[in-house]
């Protein structure tokens, strides 16, 4: 299979009072790049994720979201501030006595005030987290592999058709090369037989010019290298895995001999050939950028 490198992936999954949401999202890049964001007391659970996605993401800028929520008793501790609820208890007396105020819930009162009663989380054990985040992530990541994966294959399908299209345009310069030395011995002739007139010429030198000049523009090492990327990137396709740099490079080579046919031909057909050529080409490349 071929994959994108963009993809969305989110999984949930609640345990025991405690809930993990995991959200994975890509985009193209040239190294495998993963960064994960989780509260920082799951820090030593990093690695253990990180493992879990490189089994199926091998290329792309990736970012994890890790949120994590929990209502379980033994993951909050509740502390009760004495010295600082006797200051208030103390003051709001000295309050009541002065101007005869009373206070039906002394208790609420004092309960209110910042940093009298306060929660912490606790560290957690880290086998139990996991055993919760597990799942949530392996869903996310199965569902991210699903998408790219979806979307690899509309790639694919899409470049095979733009190589069928390159292939006929190499076959139809390949047709063109045999005429074109035919076409400027005719020229030449014709040239000739308009300046000189009737006078006598000699076929010998217009054979070696004929010759120097298909030689000059002699295009068909290029055109055998063309046809040999183009069953290359078919079968790269078809076998599938991790291919965008053999694809990337593929190209770079395709785009190498199709600058050098235009270079060196001198037949305005097999230029404008090849500008759709090139065309064709450079839009592979575009998509190749986002294969894994």
């Amino acid at each position: 299979m071929i994959r994108s490198m963009t993809g969305y992936g989110r999984g949930e999954n609640l345990a025991n009072d405690r809930k993990f949401t995991v959200e994975i999202k890509s985009v193209n890049h040239r190294y495998n790049d993963i960064s994960i964001k989780l509260p920082r007391s799951m820090n030593p659970l990093e690695d253990k994720i990180k493992k879990v996605l490189m089994k199926d993401i091998f290329r792309g800028k990736t970012d994890v979201y890790i949120n994590f929520e929990t209502i379980a008793s033994e993951d909050v501790s509740i502390k009760f501030n004495e010295a600082l609820a006797d200051a208030y208890f103390e003051k709001l007396n000295v309050i009541k006595e002065r101007y005869g105020v009373t206070s039906p819930d002394m208790l609420s009162l004092i309960a209110k005030y910042p940093d009298v009663v306060t929660s912490e989380k606790v560290q957690s054990d880290e086998d139990v987290l996991w055993e919760t985040l597990l799942p949530a992530l392996e869903e996310a990541r199965d569902k991210f592999v699903a998408m790219r994966t979806v979307e690899g294959e509309a790639l694919k399908k899409d470049i095979l058709l733009k190589n069928d299209k390159i292939a006929g345009f190499v076959n139809e310069i390949k047709g063109r090369t045999d005429l074109v030395a035919d076409e400027y011995r005719g020229k030449l002739m014709q040239r000739i037989t308009e300046v000189l007139g009737e006078v006598e010429i000699d076929e010998q030198r217009i054979l070696t010019e004929v010759t120097i000049y298909a030689d000059r523009g002699c295009i068909d090492e290029e055109v055998i290298r063309l046809e040999s990327h183009i069953v290359q990137l078919k079968k790269i396709l078809e076998d599938g895995g991790v291919a965008g740099r053999k694809l990337d490079f593929l190209i770079q080579e395709m785009n190498r001999e199709s600058n050098t046919i235009a270079s060196k031909s001198n037949d305005i057909t097999i230029t404008n050939i090849t500008i759709e050529l090139k065309s064709e080409i450079e839009k592979i490349r575009e998509q190749v950028q986002n294969i894994e």
